[in-house]
C-alpha cells in the first residue's frame, strides 16, 4: 500500500500594518483550504510568504535583505517556493523577480485569493508568476480565515482610502475606498463570538468614512451601537479614525455603547497647521483640540493615543514647538511617533526642504521625552484603581521572577499582573487593582479581584484557533451599486 503524500507547509512573514496582519489570516486560511498546514516551529517551510509593506523608506531593503537570506534554503531543498505579497508587491510587480529571480510568486493587495492557483501554477511551469490586478474584484472578508487568536479578532469595514495625504503611498496601492454592508459586517462578527472570541477590532484605513460609498454618513456610529446588541460581544476597538471626518455622532455612540471601549487613536501627524497643510491633512490644531475635549467630556476616562511624524519636510522649530504644545495639551496616553523618511512615489519625497537628520534626530528625542513624561504621569493617576483585564498571548509573562502575566484593560492599557496560584489562560478575564505605573506599562502585584475563565481561554487551552469561513450574505463584486438597506443594518492605518 503506498504511503500518502505528506501535505506540504507554509509559513508567512507580516510587515507593517493591522491591515496586513489581518491579510495574513486571509493568507493561512486561504492555503490551508488548499491542503497545506502550519509549518512547526523550526521548521522550514515548503511555501514562505512574505506579506510586505511599502510605508517606510527602507521597506524593500529590508524585504531584499530577507529574500537573499532564504535563497540557500531553496537551493538546498527542491520543491520550496516563495511568494511575495502585499503593498510593495503591490507597487514593485515584476521588477520582485527581476532583482529576486528565485521567488517563485508575485501578488498584490486586491487578489489575495489567487495565492494557491499562483502557486500550483508555478510549480506546474516552473516559472516566476506574478499577478497585480488594478481594483479588487471581491471583499477580502469573503475569503477563509486561520485567525491567530481564540479571543480577538480584526474584522475589516472597508479597505482602500480616499484621502490624499502627501506622505503617504497607501491610496494607490490599496485603492479607492469600498466599504461592506453593515449586514456583512455584522455577520462576520456574529461568527466570531459563536467561536468563542470576546473582542473585536473594527478595520479601516479611515473607519469613521465608512458608510459614504452607500450613502449613509452617519453609518459608523450606527455599527458600533449594533456592536453592542451582539450577545457575548464584550469589548468593541476600532482604527483609525481621521479627524477631519470624525463626527459627534460616533463620540456618542462610543460613550452609550457598554461594549465600545473607550480607547481611542487620533492620528495628530502634526501639531502645526502650516505643516497640516503640507500633509494635506485637511483638519487643523484647534479642531483636532476640539474633538479630545468633546471626546473627554463624554468619555472622561478614555484613553487616546496617536501618530506623529517628525521632520516632515519645510518643518522649522516654530513648527516642532507647535506639535510639543499640541502634544502637552492633549494628554495623550502613547503616541506612535516616527522620523520622517522620504517614502517612494509621494508628493512628499520630492518636496523642497528637507529636514536634515541630525534636527530631526534631535526634535525626535525631545518629542519622545515630552510623551515619556506625559504616559508616565498619566499612568500614575490610575495606581489604586481597579482595572478590568483581558488576558492576553504573545506578551506573555513579564518574568519568570516574578509569574506575572500581561493583559489589556479596556481602554488598551497593557498591565502585567500577579497571577499565583490561578490557572489563567489567555482570552480569561482578571480584574486587579493597580499598584504601580511606568510609562508603557501597569503593574498589578495585588492577587485579583476575580477570574473569569472563558470559552477563549478553554479554546486557547485545547491547542487550536479557530479556522473561520469568509462570510459572506451574497456581497457582489465590488464597484457594483447596491441600494436600499440591510436587513440587520496606521503608518497606513493612521490615517
Amino acid at each position: 500500500m503506498s504511503a500518502q503524500p505528506t501535505a506540504r507547509t507554509y509559513a508567512v512573514t507580516t510587515y507593517g500594518c493591522q491591515m496586513n496582519v489581518h491579510d495574513s489570516e486571509r493568507i493561512g486560511g486561504l492555503l490551508e483550504d488548499a491542503g497545506y498546514v502550519p509549518a512547526g516551529d523550526g521548521e522550514d517551510a515548503d511555501v514562505m510568504v512574505f506579506n510586505t509593506c511599502a510605508v517606510r523608506e527602507n521597506a524593500d531593503n529590508r524585504l531584499y535583505g530577507n529574500l537573499g537570506h532564504v535563497l540557500p534554503l531553496k537551493k538546498s531543498r527542491p520543491g520550496t517556493q516563495i511568494a511575495v505579497g502585499g503593498c510593495l508587491a503591490q507597487k514593485d510587480r515584476g521588477e520582485i523577480v527581476k532583482r529576486a529571480p528565485w521567488v517563485d510568486v508575485v501578488f498584490g493587495t486586491h487578489n489575495i485569493g489567487s495565492l494557491p492557483t499562483l502557486l500550483e501554477r508555478a510549480r506546474h511551469n516552473a516559472s516566476a508568476e506574478v499577478e497585480i490586478l488594478e481594483s479588487l474584484e471581491v471583499f477580502p472578508s469573503t475569503l477563509p480565515t486561520k485567525r491567530e487568536s481564540t479571543y480577538s479578532g480584526w474584522v475589516s469595514i472597508s479597505v482602500g482610502c480616499n484621502n490624499t495625504c502627501t506622505f503617504c503611498i497607501v491610496p494607490s496601492l490599496r485603492g479607492k475606498e469600498k466599504d461592506r454592508r453593515p449586514g456583512e459586517v455584522l455577520a462576520e462578527i456574529h461568527a466570531l463570538v459563536d467561536e468563542g472570541v470576546s473582542e473585536v477590532t473594527l478595520l479601516g484605513q479611515n473607519v469613521n468614512s465608512y458608510g459614504v460609498e452607500f450613502g449613509d454618513k452617519l453609518a459608523f456610529g450606527k455599527l458600533l451601537r449594533a456592536c453592542g446588541e451582539i450577545d457575548g460581544l464584550e469589548r468593541v476597538r476600532f482604527t483609525s479614525p481621521h479627524p477631519k471626518d470624525f463626527t459627534d455622532d460616533v463620540i456618542a455612540a462610543m460613550a452609550e455603547t457598554p461594549n465600545v471601549c473607550h480607547q481611542l487613536h487620533m492620528p495628530l501627524q502634526s501639531g502645526s497647521d502650516d505643516v497640516l497643510k503640507r500633509m494635506r491633512r485637511s483638519y487643523r490644531r484647534d479642531r483636532y483640540l476640539g474633538i479630545l475635549q468633546r471626546v473627554r467630556e463624554a468619555m472622561p476616562d478614555a484613553a487616546i493615543t496617536t501618530d506623529i511624524i517628525v521632520g516632515f519636510p519645510g518643518e522649522t522649530d516654530a513648527d516642532f514647538d507647535d506639535t510639543l504644545d499640541v502634544v502637552r495639551r492633549a494628554r495623550f496616553s502613547s503616541a506612535f511617533t516616527f522620523q520622517y523618511s522620504v517614502r517612494p512615489g509621494t508628493p512628499a519625497a520630492t518636496m523642497d526642504e528637507q529636514v536634515p537628520k541630525a534636527v530631526v534626530a534631535e526634535r525626535y528625542a525631545r518629542l519622545i521625552e515630552a510623551q515619556e513624561e506625559i504616559s508616565w504621569d498619566e499612568n500614575k493617576k490610575l495606581i489604586g484603581g481597579e482595572v478590568e483585564l483581558l488576558v492576553a498571548t504573545g506578551e506573555g509573562r513579564k518574568d519568570s521572577a516574578t509569574g506575572r502575566l500581561s493583559g489589556r484593560a479596556r481602554d488598551g492599557r497593557l498591565v502585567h499582573f500577579d497571577a499565583t496560584g490561578l490557572e489563567v489562560r489567555p482570552g480569561d478575564v482578571v480584574v486587579t487593582t493597580v499598584t504601580a505605573a511606568a510609562p508603557h506599562h501597569l503593574i498589578a502585584d495585588d492577587l485579583p479581584i476575580s477570574h473569569r475563565r472563558t470559552r477563549a481561554g478553554d479554546v486557547w487551552e485545547s491547542g487550536t484557533t479557530p479556522k473561520l469561513p469568509g462570510v459572506s450574505l451574497g456581497m457582489p463584486t465590488l464597484g457594483r451599486p447596491r441600494t436600499g438597506e440591510d436587513s440587520d443594518a496606521a503608518c497606513c492605518s493612521g490615517h
